[in-house]
């Protein structure tokens, strides 16, 4: 048997990354977690935080510096979610939404992981995660 526990993501406070993703994620950060573990529960999955003491972050797209991973989150209205993610501490790094409101952006979390905000032509959320469209 083989099962996805954790997603581990090195940074050098794992508490104040927690609760960035906590914000944007509205999930709360796990009961005890600390300063040297911490995670956000998503069913079967967490969502770990690990400090490194000698972090280095990376730098996208900088190839010398690699990103090493990135979290993409499926939004239903990308410039209300850009607005929040901003307040929280995000940087917008790049844009792909084309005229028609479709695409993703980039941004880095406040330690410099890149994650994105992506709005998918014909994506419906409900409770159990998207219902992609059928192919053509």
């Amino acid at each position: 048997m083989l099962r996805l526990t954790d997603f581990i993501i090195d940074c050098p406070d794992t508490m104040t990354l927690a609760a960035f993703y906590s914000a944007v994620t509205d999930r709360p950060v796990k009961e005890g977690s600390n300063e040297d573990w911490a995670g956000i529960r998503f069913g079967e999955i967490e969502l770990a935080f690990i400090r490194v003491s000698e972090y280095r972050a990376p730098q996208w797209p900088d190839g010398e510096h690699p990103k090493q991973f990135h979290l993409d989150f499926e939004v239903d209205d990308i410039e209300a979610e850009e607005r929040r993610v901003l307040a929280l501490g995000a940087t917008l790094k790049h844009d792909f939404v084309g005229p028609d409101g479709y695409g993703w952006r980039v941004y880095t979390d406040p330690v410099g992981h890149p994650f994105c905000l992506c709005r998918n032509k014909g994506v419906t959320w409900t409770d159990q995660g998207p219902v992609w469209p059928e192919p053509a």
